[in-house]
């Protein structure tokens, strides 16, 4: 079972009306073996114009870095992006099923998109950097900062936030993962935990929950690694002299948990007082993502 996708960082595409594109990382869901989410990074150099299309998914792009402007939906948004994933917050365009887009690109971009099979309830919007909401969760070495990018209820199916774990911290400890006794027996999960480190050299210990497979596992994220979750929100610590930025996007949750339960797993060396978190239920997508030539479905 695959955990981990590394970023080739001299990989390229051919893009029609583009020429060759560099796309870092693509997860589909034939390549991770589940039913609906998808996730790409490309980076765009300047003057780069990119006609693209959400097809039968929703799709949301996460400005990592750059300057674009999007037209789409009869809108235009410009979006003066920051300089680096450490350094600010995000511009994010959502984008309905059924939608066409043209990016114009003014400063070389950095683009993740996350994707899934949605009915286009919600209309497309951009969500500015002042629309986010910032938190600092935990204390002491368990320090860190969440960016909610999508919340349940701006999408249909896909959740999205931001994470800047500092140096020797811990992110989504003691890790959590679904409570059985609590859900369907069809639920699953489907999530990507997209890196960046600072400096580019830098690493993290990402653990992972595997289900019906045994002991857990534990897995060096590095600079553009994207690690595959299948169950609950495993914890990560940043090295020693290490920032860690990930990017998670997240599907999963049929409409039939009504009361879906996330619970602290057990450990003996949990800090005291840790009690269950209870999330709001998410929907499931369930057809995969079409791929045109003409233009980019990313």
């Amino acid at each position: 079972m695959l955990h981990k996708i590394s970023s080739d960082w001299h990989a390229r595409i051919w893009i029609e009306g583009v020429g060759d594109a560099e796309r870092r990382l693509e997860i589909t869901p034939a390549i991770a073996g589940w039913q609906s989410l998808s996730f790409r990074t490309y980076t765009f150099r300047a003057g780069q114009v990119i006609d693209g299309e959400s097809a039968t998914d929703e799709m949301c792009m996460v400005l990592l870095a750059g300057s674009i402007t999007m037209e789409a939906a009869g809108q235009t948004w410009v979006c003066d992006g920051r300089a680096s994933v450490f350094e600010g917050r995000p511009h994010v365009i959502y984008l309905p099923p059924g939608h066409t887009y043209r990016m114009t690109v003014h400063r070389d971009a950095d683009c993740a998109y996350g994707r899934a099979p949605a009915n286009g309830t919600l209309p497309a919007r951009l969500i500015t950097p002042e629309d986010v909401t910032i938190e600092t969760r935990g204390e002491q070495n368990l320090t860190h900062q969440v960016t909610r990018i999508l919340g349940p209820g701006d999408a249909e199916n896909l959740l999205c936030t931001e994470i800047i774990i500092p140096p020797r911290n811990w992110s989504t400890f003691p890790p959590d993962r679904p409570d059985p006794d609590r859900l369907a027996d069809d639920v699953s999960s489907e999530a990507v935990a997209y890196y960046r480190m600072n400096p580019a050299d830098g690493w993290a210990l990402q653990r992972l929950s595997i289900p019906d497979q045994g002991p857990d596992v534990v897995i060096i994220a590095e600079h553009g690694d994207a690690m595959l979750i299948r169950r609950g929100s495993p914890p990560v610590v940043a090295s020693p002299g290490s920032e860690v930025y990930a990017l998670d996007f997240r599907v999963g949750y049929p409409p039939s948990v009504k009361d879906h339960s996330v619970v602290a797993q057990p450990h003996n060396d949990c800090p005291p007082g840790t009690g269950a978190k209870t999330v709001a239920p998410r929907k499931p997508a369930t057809v995969d993502s079409l791929h045109s030539i003409n233009h980019l479905v990313v």
